[in-house]
Formats: structure tokens, sequence, C-alpha cells
């Protein structure tokens, strides 16, 4: 409530501002409430220079927090507190001891000097901050000539290259100290501090734009260097305009080059900030670009739009006691938060002023802090609960999953990207097809790395590159390769081989192709820019490459065809499961018994969609090395699970025969689920051969085999027909069959026409690091949203993205 404070439930700890508290008391009967009101005592600038305290009412969030720095050394606080007893709204001002039980004083006790839950999210590193060294501003550096080159470092008294650190006095390289394990080092950077006493260095690697990490040998800890881009620059390195790559420096004498991380955020150029309705922007929470990025292409959709923002008042009103777990609820408040526009206004004519005096030319747009939302959406997951950086398409896949499975009145959003693809696969040896279709909501596309059209550029760039890294001299100007978008299209519906292909015709295996075609277009079609690929050494890379992204998309000759005149179709008849004789061996398929590896071109067509890597190795065995995109259909029943992430342990002959029937449905044994299971989940509105399918995947395990239905939207084609009006209103599914129902998955087909509106751009050398930014293409203009600084965008860099977005021209 932006003036009433805030009152919290002293029978559920729930906050509500006012006019949501007395719904709740209605709601509930709950007649006792604390109230909790801050005022703030603001320093603002007095005519004589001074400070003249100014009262105010602070405005007290439950869901969504401001940017303002409530920390600041520039406010002040006196909190108020008192209980509220209905009906007669009998106020206790607190503490009281005499007129209260002891149990509510305790109770009020614990939650007036409760930690805040927010700041429980943060990781530890926030609340022990590093503290600016002793050393740092008067630090004597020698003037001895000394550069540092962008690689090929190595410690000057051994031959270690890694975990090695630039002494800021003298500009040594030298290693750390060694580990309890015996590795990291040999020590000689402190060694080399008790004999000179030169007290700071930096680690190499480390350094990006935003700083890097600083040790004082004297202070025995890491500690903040205020002034290292000066330091730095001493040796050469210029942090503020080099390239970010794993040893992402540059010499600082040579012409500078123009960064990715530049480019892409429009560094140099004075963008308006913009305010308003949807141009909100979102804090960054430690590593959430991702996330705010998503959200904000998402909220710009008019159907998330009506479904949660245009639903909001029945949304709370319908919403449990506990709305913090309620998915829709915490949808509804984000998707306000970022299109009301109560939270981006312009600053007033007196914050100019504070600004101007506090030197900060640069205008502090407010936003909105989605901490209660990345708390709730992240719960339970091994990646995105954590302050990592994460992979946005993979987030984006997350968020459609749950969109899923809490459907919100009769549209369900998500349908606008949904789309079904067609798979043909053809036995090379008997020439049998077999046409498969399968649910889709990201075109995956990828880099024709073979199409480059400045081949010779790219050739002498790599020459110079390694000529550069062998004399230890800064690199060369960079150069990016130029992809057409043409051939990331060609290659996209190219044949591509069948790995371990088992062909029915032949009961045999054998050699097979597949191309995958468009058996619908989806109202609004999602591009990923298949960027992310691994080394030899199985670390994560990006491509640096710049695609020409075409405002106006046309992918009609994409669409499927079906079964054509002259093919015949390979039978239908599934693989054998071959029990071994001796239990010692690996109960599996016949791909897993000729082949008892891991195929790792799997694993890596896998990792390159954004997974992670434990969990790409655990679908390929579990799947038996049939191929990818086997594997893929496991990492979307299994993802949800809390060791999905976990390592592969191979388990013993009992349990790969469980993993086998949960995969493949146990073809050939005896797995028939218990009949009260299959009753109980045919009483909440599926049908008997479904929930047969889904304990069977689920090695009936109930509580699983209902996320597995949710996370299986392709099956509904397999329900059993005729269900009339009447039965859908008590169908938790309903919505799913709304439009088709028992012919399959819900679609929005149409023409194969797009024009864009969006894209998501990635700096950094991998998922696991770097940042994310969006643009948005509003009232016909583009804008750019990084993190809480929303403004009208100048040069969008559309041939840098990495997830675009494009919706249908109408016919």
């Amino acid at each position: 409530d932006s003036e009433g404070g805030l009152y919290v439930c002293m029978n559920t700890f729930l906050g509500f501002g006012r006019e949501h508290m007395e719904r709740h008391y209605r709601k509930t009967g709950q007649c006792v409430y604390l109230h909790l009101k801050r005022h703030v005592i603001e320093k603002v600038p007095g005519a004589s220079g001074g400070a003249l305290p100014k009262r105010r009412n602070a405005k007290l969030f439950l869901d969504l927090e401001t940017n303002s720095d409530l920390n600041s050394d520039d406010l002040e606080y006196e909190d108020e507190a008192k209980l509220i007893i209905f009906p007669d709204h009998y106020e206790i001002s607190l503490p009281n001891i005499e007129e209260l039980p002891a149990l509510v004083t305790i109770a009020c006790d614990a939650l007036l000097n409760a930690k805040s839950p927010y700041r429980k999210q943060e990781p530890d590193s926030w609340e022990e901050e590093l503290q600016a060294s002793k050393h740092a501003k008067t630090l004597v550096q020698l003037d001895n000539g000394v550069r540092i080159p962008p690689s090929g470092w190595k410690c000057s008294k051994c031959d270690l290259r890694e975990n090695l650190w630039l002494n800021l006095t003298d500009g040594s390289v030298l290693c750390g100290r060694w580990f309890f394990d015996g590795s990291g080092g040999n020590g000689h950077a402190l060694e080399h501090y008790k004999e000179t006493g030169y007290p700071l260095a930096v680690k190499l690697g480390t350094i990006t734009p935003d700083g890097a990490d600083v040790y004082s040998f004297d202070e025995e800890e890491p500690v903040l260097d205020p002034h290292i881009a000066k330091h730095l620059a001493h040796f050469g390195i210029d942090m503020l305009q080099m390239q970010v790559t794993e040893n992402g420096l540059r010499d600082n004498d040579i012409k500078p080059r123009v960064s990715e991380w530049e480019v892409i955020q429009e560094a140099g150029v004075k963008l308006k900030p913009m305010y308003g309705p949807g141009y909100t922007g979102m804090k960054n929470l430690g590593n959430s670009c991702y996330l705010n990025a998503v959200m904000q292409a998402i909220f710009s959709i008019p159907e998330f739009q009506r479904a949660y923002v245009g639903n909001l008042p029945r949304i709370f009103d319908y919403s449990p006691l506990d709305p913090t777990q309620d998915f829709n609820t915490q949808m509804a408040k984000l998707g306000h938060g970022l299109l009301s526009g109560q939270y981006s206004k312009p600053p007033m004519k007196s914050e100019l002023i504070e600004q101007v005096m506090k030197e900060e030319h640069k205008p502090q747009q407010n936003g909105i802090s989605p901490q209660m939302f990345k708390a709730f959406i992240s719960k339970d997951h091994p990646e995105f609960s954590s302050n990592r950086q994460q992979d946005a398409q993979e987030f984006f896949l997350h968020l459609i999953n749950l969109v899923e499975r809490n459907p919100v009145g009769s549209e369900n959003p998500s349908d606008v990207f949904r789309f079904l693809v067609e798979e043909r696969t053809q036995c090379c040896q008997s020439r049998k097809v077999r046409y498969t279709q399968r649910v889709d909501y990201i075109m995956q596309l990828p880099v024709a790395m073979e199409a480059a059209t400045n081949k010779d550029e790219l050739i002498a760039y790599e020459l110079k590159r390694r000529e550069a890294e062998a004399a230890r001299r800064p690199p060369p100007e960079l150069v990016r390769a130029k992809i057409p978008f043409s051939a990331c299209l060609q290659a996209f519906s190219e044949p591509n081989n069948v790995e371990d292909f088992w062909s029915s015709a032949l009961q045999a295996k054998s050699a097979g192709v597949k191309t995958s075609h468009f058996a619908s277009f989806p109202e609004y079609l999602v591009v990923q820019i298949k960027k992310f690929t691994f080394g030899l050494d199985w670390i994560p890379k990006k491509l640096d490459v710049s695609v020409d992204m075409p405002d106006f998309l046309d992918i009609s000759h994409l669409r499927a065809r079906g079964l054509q005149p002259g093919e015949e179709e390979l039978p239908d008849i599934a693989p054998p499961i071959i029990i071994p004789d001796d239990p010692k061996v690996s109960l599996s398929f016949p791909s897993l018994l000729d082949n008892p590896y891991i195929d790792e071109s799997s694993v890596m067509q896998l990792a390159e969609m954004g997974f992670p890597l434990e969990a790409c190795r655990k679908a390929v065995y579990y799947t038996g090395n049939l191929g990818a995109e086997v594997a893929f259909n496991w990492i979307i029943a299994h993802m949800e699970e809390p060791d999905f992430a976990e390592p592969l342990v191979i388990p013993a002959f009992g349990e790969v025969a469980s993993s086998g029937a949960a995969v493949f449905g146990a073809v050939g044994l005896d797995n028939q689920p218990p009949e009260e299971m299959v009753a109980i989940i045919i009483s909440m509105g599926f049908q008997r051969n479904l929930a047969i399918q889904a304990l069977k995947a689920t090695n009936n395990n109930l509580e699983r085999a209902l996320e597995w239905i949710f996370s299986h939207p392709e099956l509904e084609e397999e329900r059993e027909p005729a269900l009339d009006t009447a039965d859908l209103d008590n169908n938790a599914n309903a919505n799913i069959l709304a439009e088709t129902g028992s012919e399959g998955p819900r679609i929005k087909d149409g023409s194969g026409r797009y024009e864009l509106f969006g894209f998501i751009s990635h700096m950094g050398t991998s998922t696991m690091s770097g940042h994310y930014v969006c643009h948005l293409k509003k009232e016909g203009r583009w804008v750019i949203y990084n993190d809480l600084r929303v403004c009208a965008s100048e040069r969008p860099p559309k041939d840098l993205g990495y997830i675009y977005f494009y919706h249908r021209i109408p016919s």
C-alpha cells in the first residue's frame, strides 16, 4: 500500500496492503493483524546548502520493491507498529506487554526482529561486502616498462599457466598458493610479497569491464581496489575497452576494438530514458539478467498481458491463502509492475537538481525488483535457484512449462508459441519412411560457419592471432564471422544422419536420415541461433558471429507435406528388449549392449540447447543411446526432479530395468500399474490410456505421473474422443482441449510470414557467464531493456542476437 503500510496476518504471517487485508479478513475470518508503517526522514538540499529533514511515508511493498536505496546514508527512518483487531479495527500500539497475552507479544517480537526474506535469498558474499584496501589509494607503481600481453601467461618462476596473479606494483606474473589437494600453484606470488613487500595483486582471467578479483597480501584477504582501472592501465590493460573473453585483455596503445559488450549495450551513445507503462526496468538480483530479459519479452505479448494483467482482479480474488506459492499470482504481480507505469516515472525537478549537486549525470530510473517471483519460479530447480548465470533459452522453456501446468482461465497464453514439427525419418537401405510429430516452442537454427561471407578475413585474422599469442603480443582487431541468415535456414531443413538408427523394416540397425518441417506455424515464432557449442576440452564456448536477421521472415516453404505418393511407411514395431542371462550385465536396449559407452555427440547436441551437462549424459544413458531426440523427451519429463543435474551414477541390474521401463513404457515386460492409482488419475479427468502411460513412464509414482502428463501435451492426441461440453467444465485440462478437442495439442496455425518485434542478446563466452539484454520494438521504435535501464535504442544490434521474437503478419 503506497501510504498505508503493511498488514501482516498473525495467523498465516502473510502481508497485505489495506485493501487486500480487508479482503483477506472477509475471506478467512482471521481477525488479528500486525500493522507496520515506516516514516522516512529524508535529507534534501536546503537553501543554505545544508540538509533539511523532510518527513514522508515510505512505500512498503509486499511483492514489488522499487529500486530506491532504502539503506542510503541520505535517509533516516522512524518505524511504527500496531496490532489491529477486527471487526472493530481496535488498535494497540507496540510494544505493549500489559494488554497482550505473552504468546501474542512473542509472535510480534519475532516478526519485528525477523530477517527480511529478500535478504535471505541473496548470496552470503553480498552480506560480507569486500572492503577497499588501505593500499589502493597510495599504491606506488614502478615505471619499469612492463606491458602485460592478452594471453600466453606463465608464472615467471615456474611453468604454471593457471591461477596466475599480476602484482600491481611491478607487474610480475606469479602463481598463487597451493590448495589442500596439492593443486592450484606453488605460492610464488606470496613469496614475492615477502621478498618485496608489494601488497596488491589481481588474478588474471577475472578482469572484466565491471572489475576484477584483487587480493591484499598485507591484509590477508580479498579487497576492493577503487583505482583498479588506473592500476591496470599502467601495465597496458584497458579494462573498459577490452574484449571480454577468458583472457580478455588488450594492449592500451592499439586501436580500441568494438567489443560485443559495447555494441549490444549501445555504449558510447547517449540514450534517452523511457518512462511509463511498458517501459519499466527490472533490478538485477545477481546474475538474474536472463530472467529480466525473458520476462520483458514475454509481457510485451498481448496474450500474456490479457491472461495475467487483464485477469489480475480475478486472480487475486481466487488466489490461495499463501499467494507467494501461486504461479498465476506471481505472474500477475510481475506483469502489473511492468505494464502499469507506477514504477516507471520521470524524475521530478527537485530530484534532477539533487542529481546535479551529487554530480550524477545519468537519470536514476526506478523499476521493480522481482525477488519473490524469482524465488518462486526457481524453487526446487537446481540451476535457476542458484545465483549463477543461466541460459535464457532454457529459462524460457522452464517458464512455458510452468504456464502449461498452471492454466489461467480459458485462454492458455503459451498457445501462441506452440507448433508441431513433422519429422521424416528414412531408412537408407529399405527406403521406407516414418512420419512423426512432436510439439515444440522454439525454432533452433544452427550456425552455418562454412557459409561465412568473409572467409579470407577470418583466415588472416586467425593467423595474426596465433602469431601474436606465440610472440606474447596484443591480439589483432577482432574479425567476426558474417553468416547469411538464408544459410542457417537451409541448414535447419537439411537431412541429418540418425545415430544408431534401428530399422523396423530390417529388424536391425541401419543408416537413417531425418528431416524436420513445420506441421503448423505458431502465432509467435521464437528463433534461437545456436551460438553455444563445446570445445575439444568440453568447455562451453560461444561462436562470435554476426547473422543478418531479417525484419520480415517467410518460412512458408518449410511447411510439412506428410506422406507422399510412392512412399512406403516403416512398420510400427518397437526395438526388442534383450534381457541378458548374466545378471552382472546391465539390462538395456540393443544400442546399449553394442555400445556400452555414452554417445557424446548426442550429449553435445543437448548441451547446446542449454541443458546441464550431467543431465544430458543421464538422458542419453537412460534412453539407450537412441539419439538426441529421444533423450530430449527424457529431459523434458525429468527436468523438475531435484537430482536432475546431479552426476550420473550407473545403476545396478534391477535399477536399470526400472529405468528402461520408465522411458519406454516397459515394452515386453509385465509393468501394469496398480488399478487404484489408475483410478485416482481417471477421477481427476484424465483418460485411462493416458493414466496408464504416465504411471508406466514414472515407475508407478503417482505424483510424478501427474507431472509427466502436464509435461507431455503432445500426448493429448491419445485421449479417448467424445468429451461433451458438460464434462469439460470439470476437466482439469479443459483449456488444453478447448480448441481441438481430443485431436491433439492446441495450436494456432496460420501463414508462415512474420515480422521481428524483439530479440535477446548475450554478451560473454558461455551461458554460464556474461550478461543478457533485451531489445523490443514498441510504438514504432526500438527500446533497449538493460535491467533497470530502459532507453530508446539508437543502434539495435539485430545481427548479434541470441533469441529472436517474431509475430505473424495477418494475411
